[in-house]
């Protein structure tokens, strides 16, 4: 900062977002449903084994599914369930002409080829953004179902006014779902983008170079808070027992220009956007919109 006065640290309020969002969905849907005979958007969401977070994720998309007025469908297979099962249930729903987007829960049982299930969903209902097709064409700037994390990160940081064209981006970790397409949306937007990971030599050196920050690893901590340079922008995707994020979070809201709270900052921009993309499923299916 100039003139050696900080400004206020802006929380990155995804919850607050959220609800904003929310109210408007449910506006959206209702007029969906006067146009379409009282139909409304569905989401089928498959759980496959008793994973009790995962049970609480699909629990929370059907209680936000409700809120706006959409139908959720829930499957539960059990974690014997082989690939082909549940590939067999993903053909049921891609051809059930009354469910707009589909979900599998991440994770799956490790016997199970996750990524053969994810290209199973027809990529007009992948309202999770996680086929390979799909990521092939959000990675070329193409129209497509983002991946519904780092979508819904760039929805926060849009929102609240954040620049992102020009900035060094630096994001940690590189899942197929998560920190792989957040760096390709933050290079779409402009920003010149590190992807690291747990095996990046000198981690702390790429971090501390980078304007905004995303920790998407997956690992409680990780991201050390004198990392981080002052006046990044620092988006924490991870949530883990007790209610804490890959990034430690001492000091940062005094020393950093935006922050994402842990809870609270990213995971209801998930669901947010989620809902978002399966009523935009829900219009192109009904050829209203076609996108």
């Amino acid at each position: 900062m100039n003139g050696g006065t900080r400004s206020e640290c802006v929380v990155l309020d995804g919850k607050a977002l959220a609800v904003r969002c929310e109210a408007k969905l449910t506006e959206s849907i209702r007029g969906f449903a006067l146009r379409h005979q009282g139909r409304v958007p569905t989401l089928a969401t498959i759980l496959v084994g008793d994973d009790p977070s995962s049970a609480v994720y699909v629990r929370m998309k059907a209680n936000a599914c409700r809120r706006v007025g959409m139908h959720s469908k829930a499957l539960v297979l059990p974690a014997s369930a082989s690939t082909r099962e549940v590939c067999d249930v993903i053909d049921a729903l891609n051809k059930d002409p009354d469910v707009h987007g589909i979900l599998l829960q991440h994770p799956v049982p490790l016997h199970i080829d996750e990524r053969a299930c994810f290209d199973c969903i027809r990529i007009d209902k992948d309202v999770d953004g996680v086929t390979s097709h799909g990521f092939g064409r959000m990675a070329l700037g193409q129209e497509a179902f983002g991946s519904a994390t780092p979508s819904g990160i760039m929805r926060l940081l849009t929102d609240y006014g954040i620049e992102i064209a020009g900035q060094r981006a630096g994001v940690v970790g590189r899942s197929a779902i998560l920190g792989k397409p957040m760096a390709l949306m933050l290079s779409n937007a402009g920003a010149t983008v590190t992807l690291c990971h747990s095996r990046t030599r000198n981690l702390e050196r790429e971090v501390r170079r980078a304007q905004i920050v995303v920790g998407a690893l997956g690992k409680p901590h990780f991201i050390a808070a004198d990392w981080i340079a002052d006046d990044s922008v620092v988006v924490d995707a991870g949530y883990h027992a007790g209610g804490i994020g890959d990034i430690e979070p001492r000091n940062l809201m005094s020393r950093c220009s935006a922050v994402t709270p842990v809870p609270g900052g990213v995971g209801p921009m998930t669901i947010s956007v989620l809902l978002e993309q399966t009523l935009q499923a829900a219009e192109s299916q009904s050829k209203e919109t076609p996108r």
